[in-house]
């Protein structure tokens, strides 16, 4: 069979990409983006923070359907069990 056969192979054809180099590199920009005053225990604080702003002052409803996707386990449970907390 020639390289430019339009017949498809009767055998799978064992096919591989490694993306590891390419995976770092990338990895390297972002680290380069962040850049040295980058704080990552600073920036899971403010995370945090923001989760909680997000899930406070919450309406009945809006209760009701936080309680309700917690306990189905898409949501974590935030300080005593509700969202204002």
């Amino acid at each position: 069979m020639s390289p430019h056969d339009p017949t498809p192979p009767s055998e799978p054809v064992d096919f591989a990409v490694d993306l590891t180099g390419h995976e770092m590199v990338r990895r390297a920009h972002v680290m380069e983006a962040l850049g040295p005053g980058w704080d990552p225990v600073e920036m899971l604080r403010r995370e945090e923070a923001a989760y909680d702003l997000l899930y406070s002052g919450l309406d009945e409803e809006q209760q009701r359907v936080y309680d309700l996707l917690v306990s189905a386990g898409v949501l974590p449970r935030r300080g005593d069990g509700r969202a204002s907390a």
